[in-house]
């Protein structure tokens, strides 16, 4: 259902808390607070803004960091009076440079069938890393850092990321085919990297992969 401003129940002093998702991961980044006016200089921009408590001013989120969040989707609780944010962050969320905001563990926190408190299952853990592997790539394309074997595969072009692609995909099934797991694992991983060169070098985000295969599974 779309919901207007309007629809927001601020508090007394015109905050509403907001709970902001990597869009692609769903990990919690950060929990921060919007009032009315920032709330919809975010819907406007499609970028973060938020109401700093401590400073009393509009926020805008990577202003001085460079580390922006693209607003995906702004969802309104069933009370109205929170709203969770997904975003595709531009680098960490925290100020400390962790990927988010809540990185430390309460001491005897406890666990749960095993897994440490707060510890993501494999299936989180590998969509994080290559989350972290595609914004490591885009600045390498961005940046151009001397001596970055990813800096001299985008200055080849697109033919040379290609005919890596196509030599790791023929090195990952001859290892396949030799029943080697070891040899495998590492030939695979040549594969994603460049597969991820490949989406950057061409505009193809993860959330679009992401989206494609929950639709099939659908």
């Amino acid at each position: 259902m779309k919901i207007a401003i309007a629809d927001v129940k601020f508090d007394a002093v015109g905050l509403v808390p907001v709970v902001v998702q990597d869009a692609r991961t769903r990990r919690v980044l950060t929990l921060a607070y919007m009032n009315a006016e920032s709330l919809a200089r975010t819907l406007e921009t499609n970028e973060t803004w938020f109401w700093s408590r401590s400073r009393s001013c509009l926020w805008h989120k990577g202003e001085t960091s460079g580390n922006t969040q693209r607003v995906v989707d702004v969802l309104l609780d069933c009370d109205g009076d929170a709203l969770n944010v997904f975003v595709v962050p531009n680098g960490p969320a925290c100020h400390t440079g962790a990927e988010s905001c809540f990185h430390n563990h309460i001491q005897d926190a406890g666990s749960f069938e095993g897994l440490e408190a707060g510890a993501p299952t494999n299936a989180s853990g590998l969509a994080e890393v290559l989350d972290n592997l595609y914004a490591l790539v885009e600045s390498r394309k961005r940046e151009r850092p001397e001596g970055s074997y990813t800096t001299y595969l985008f200055d080849q072009g697109l033919d040379k990321i290609l005919k890596k692609v196509g030599e790791e995909s023929a090195e990952t099934i001859i290892a396949a085919k030799n029943d080697d797991l070891g040899s495998l694992v590492k030939e695979s991983s040549d594969l994603l990297y460049h597969l991820v060169v490949l989406f950057v070098e061409r505009g193809l985000s993860l959330e679009r992969l992401h989206d494609e295969l929950v639709s099939r599974r659908k």
